[in-house]
């Protein structure tokens, strides 16, 4: 199957059903984060709840996630995928049967965000490992890895806005059990993949070693030591505005659920130009000042955001920001 220069990676069989179980199930995703988030501020208030709620779904990721990466190079990816993808779908499901009966509470989605960052600190690496053989280790690899990162951001845009109209309709429950179905997808997808059954996985080594390993080429390697510490400052400096995106869009440009779902797809409609950009290019020579000069943009847009008191103007810093 010919795919456009953009899309070769879609050539593939099995990237072609990840993309599109994937791309529904991220779109599920979104509506969740967006409506996690609407819910814990409707019930609160509280802009430090907010905070307490994402850190309970990220500290897992920070705990677990270099463990789960030795691990992804000893465990079967495919098992791996369907397993996180199922626990995924039932802590959905659990979301929406607490709030469609009413009875959700804070602490209900801080155990619930814990669970979660638990499952995907060992979904990320195990999906991430796996791209290599959905492409078979070809040229496609990195297409494939930016056509991920079109598909991300093109969820980003699409889930926030369903989000947004949702739970301004019929409230944020409806929101928690679509993105449960959503999961089907991508389930359905990886299980109908052809991977070959003599890719094996690493266990000759102590889990030790392979972090040691990690680090040490992460840290003796230029190039990836100096974005690892960008990516660093940004999501301690700069990604957190998302957390607080409910606070901007209820008490500062006195909207709804919809104004705070506008706002998120205007970053990922920035996010998802970005990608188209990346997934155009056929070389990562120039991306060093690329990346340099996103990372000023975003710092000038989040601070131009932070000064709007009006959606004509939070829109296109959003998209903005996205964009860097």
């Amino acid at each position: 199957m010919a795919a456009p220069a953009l899309f070769r990676a879609l050539s593939h069989r099995n990237y072609r059903l990840f993309f599109c179980g994937q791309g529904l199930s991220l779109i599920g995703t979104w509506i969740t984060r967006v409506a996690t988030s609407w819910l814990v501020y409707r019930l609160t208030g509280s802009a430090f709840l907010l905070g307490v709620v994402d850190f309970a779904g990220q500290i897992p990721n920070l705990l677990f996630s270099p463990v789960a990466g030795v691990l992804a190079d000893r465990w079967n990816l495919r098992r791996v995928l369907v397993t996180t993808q199922v626990l995924s779908m039932l802590q959905s499901f659990a979301l929406a049967a607490l709030a469609l009966t009413h009875v959700i509470t804070v602490g209900h989605v801080v155990v619930l965000s814990v669970l979660q960052g638990i499952v995907n600190a060992f979904d990320t690496p195990a999906r991430q490992a796996f791209a290599v053989q959905m492409v078979d280790g070809s040229d496609d690899l990195p297409n494939a890895i930016a056509v991920n990162s079109m598909m991300f951001n093109s969820a980003r845009l699409v889930g926030p806005m369903v989000a947004g109209l949702l739970i301004a309709g019929v409230g944020e429950g409806l929101c928690f059990f679509v993105d449960g179905v959503s999961y089907m997808a991508v389930i359905a997808g990886l299980l109908a993949m052809r991977v070959a059954p003599g890719a094996t996985y690493r266990e000759d080594q102590a889990i030790w070693h392979g972090l040691k390993e990690g680090f040490d080429y992460a840290m003796g390697f230029e190039p990836i030591r100096g974005i690892l510490v960008l990516v660093a400052i940004t999501s301690l400096m700069g990604m957190p505005y998302m957390v607080l995106l409910p606070v901007f869009a209820r008490d500062l440009l006195h909207g709804g659920a919809h104004t705070y779902g506008f706002l998120t797809s205007a970053a990922g409609l920035g996010a998802l130009a970005g990608a188209l950009y990346l997934a155009s290019r056929n070389t990562v020579r120039g991306l060093g000042r690329v990346i340099v000069v996103s990372g000023v943009l975003f710092g000038v847009a989040l601070a131009f955001f932070s000064f709007c008191r009006t959606l004509s103007l939070s829109l296109p810093a959003c998209f903005w920001r996205g964009s860097a």
